[in-house]
C-alpha cells in the first residue's frame, strides 16, 4: 500500500499564503493540472495491483464535467488490463479540457454526449443496471462514487492542516463543490481525527446543497452552465454518503457546513480582488472558495482549494483579469493534436447499442 501511494501521489500539495487569515492549498501539480489527479492514480495503481495476474479486461466507465476524466484518462493510460470510456458533456468543458480527454487514443475512448454532465451520470449509472452490458463486460466506476477514487482526496487535507499547525489557528476548509466528492473527503478526513474547525460548500449557481443547508430541503435541478464548469452539477451524487456520515441529522451538518454561491459575474469580481489585492490568480472554482472566506474571526485561518491550473481556463482567467498567463507544456502540447470523440445523444439506448456492437 505504501508503495502504491508513493508511486500514484509523486507531487506536492503547496500552502500558499495570501495574507495571515487566507491560504490557498494548491491542488494542480500533478500530470493533469487538477484536484483529481490524487484520486484517479491511486486508483489506477491500486486496481492495476488487484488486476496483474488476470487476463480479462476491466472497462472503467466515467462522466466528466472537466477534470474528472482527464485525470483518469492519464491515470490508466497504457494501463495493462484497462479501458476507459469518458462521458463528457458536448460544449461544457473548456477546449483545453476537451483536447485532454478527446486526444490521447490507446485504451482511452471519449464521447460528447448532448447533454449534461448530470446526463452523462445518468448514463454510466444506467449501465451499471444494464444486465446484458455487465454480461459483455467487467465494468467499473471512475466517478466519486468509486470510494477508491474518494478516499484518497482525503490525503491532502491532511497536507494542508501539516502546513499552516505552525500558525496556531482554526482551520476552515472553503471546498469548491460540484459532485461533492471533494467536500465529501475532507469530512471523511475529519471524522478520522483531523482537527478542522469548520467546512464551506461552495458552489456556483447550481446552490442544490447550500439551498438544501439553509432550508433543509434537498431539491435537485436540471444543472446550468457557468465559467466554473466542474460545478455544474444539479443533483451530485455524494450528497447520499454526507447524510449518511451525519445519519440524516441537518443540525449536525450544519454545525460541521455552511454553503456559499456566486453567480458567474460576482466570481469574475472574485478573480479581480485575489489578482489586485494579493497578486494571485484564481481559477473560476477557487475563486468562488476564495470569496467565502471573507469574514473569518481573528483566530481562524482559511484554506481555500484550488482545483485545477488557471491555464485550463485560460479564456476566462485572461479576460477577466487582462493578463497573460503562462500555458504548462502539458497543455501547450495538445494544441495541435487531433479531437477523436464519439458523439452520442443523452438516450441511454444510444449509448448501449454503441457498447454492445463494440
Amino acid at each position: 500500500m505504501r508503495d502504491i501511494v508513493t508511486s500514484a501521489i509523486n507531487f506536492p500539495a503547496p500552502i500558499v499564503m495570501l495574507n495571515e487569515h487566507i491560504a490557498s492549498l494548491e491542488l494542480w501539480h500533478g500530470p493533469s493540472l487538477a484536484f483529481k489527479d490524487f484520486g484517479a492514480r491511486f486508483m489506477a495503481s491500486l486496481m492495476s495491483y488487484f488486476i496483474k495476474d488476470e487476463n480479462k479486461t476491466i472497462t472503467i466507465l466515467v462522466a466528466t464535467s472537466g477534470d474528472t476524466g482527464v485525470a483518469v484518462a492519464a491515470g490508466f493510460y497504457k494501463t495493462p488490463g484497462v479501458e476507459v470510456i469518458i462521458l463528457y458533456p458536448s460544449g461544457k468543458v473548456s477546449e483545453l479540457q476537451e483536447k485532454q480527454l478527446t486526444t490521447l487514443g490507446e485504451n482511452i475512448k471519449a464521447f460528447e454526449v448532448v447533454g449534461t454532465f448530470d446526463d452523462c451520470q445518468a448514463l454510466v449509472k444506467q449501465a451499471f443496471l444494464d444486465k446484458e452490458l455487465n454480461s459483455k463486460y467487467r465494468l467499473s466506476s471512475a466517478n466519486s462514487i468509486n470510494i477508491a477514487r474518494l478516499i484518497p482526496q482525503s490525503f491532502y487535507f491532511f497536507e494542508g492542516y501539516k502546513q499552516v499547525m505552525k500558525h496556531d489557528k482554526d482551520v476552515v476548509f472553503s471546498v469548491p463543490s460540484g459532485n461533492f466528492g471533494n467536500l465529501t473527503a475532507g469530512l471523511l478526513a475529519k471524522k478520522m481525527g483531523l482537527p478542522v474547525k469548520h467546512f464551506i460548500a461552495s458552489t456556483n449557481i447550481n446552490k442544490i446543497v447550500p439551498h438544501y443547508l439553509k432550508t433543509g430541503i434537498f431539491d435537485p435541478k436540471p444543472s446550468i452552465s457557468t465559467i466554473s464548469n466542474a460545478m455544474d452539477v444539479g443533483n451530485p451524487s455524494n450528497f447520499t454518503r454526507i447524510l449518511n456520515l451525519y445519519d440524516d441529522n441537518l443540525q449536525l451538518i450544519r454545525h460541521d457546513v455552511s454553503g456559499f454561491y456566486l453567480n458567474d459575474e460576482d466570481t469574475k469580481k472574485s478573480m479581480i480582488e485575489a489578482y489586485q489585492k494579493y497578486d494571485y490568480v484564481c481559477d473560476p472554482h477557487g475563486a468562488i472558495a476564495y470569496q467565502s472566506l471573507e469574514n473569518l474571526k481573528s483566530n481562524e485561518l482559511g484554506i481555500f482549494l484550488e482545483t485545477a491550473h488557471p491555464a485550463k481556463f485560460i479564456d476566462v482567467v485572461e479576460q477577466t483579469l487582462k493578463i497573460k498567463i503562462e500555458v504548462p507544456a502539458a497543455l501547450s502540447s495538445l494544441a495541435d493534436k487531433e479531437k477523436i470523440a464519439h458523439k452520442l445523444s443523452a438516450d441511454f439506448e444510444d449509448f448501449r447499442d454503441f457498447l454492445m456492437e463494440a
